[in-house]
């Protein structure tokens, strides 16, 4: 007699891939933060810090260019 396919073990190793998964982004995190991650991480908060502000401060330095061609004509 025959077992059912259901009630038969999986092939599939969910555990071995998981843990290479796992070591796999640990390797990808320690070479994140190498000798420069403390320059790039300084630096993408400066740039998050600005990045809202870029707008205003392009419209603000048009303005004043345009004031002082206004003033000088």
């Amino acid at each position: 007699m025959s077992t059912p396919q259901s009630l038969t073990h999986s092939q599939i190793d969910f555990v071995n891939n998981d843990f290479e998964a796992l070591a796999s982004h640990m390797r990808h995190c320690a070479r994140a933060h190498g000798r420069w991650f403390p320059v790039r991480s300084h630096m993408q908060r400066v740039r998050a810090l600005l990045a809202g502000r870029i707008v205003t401060m392009a419209c603000v330095a048009v303005a004043f260019v345009g004031m002082g061609l206004f003033a000088l004509a």
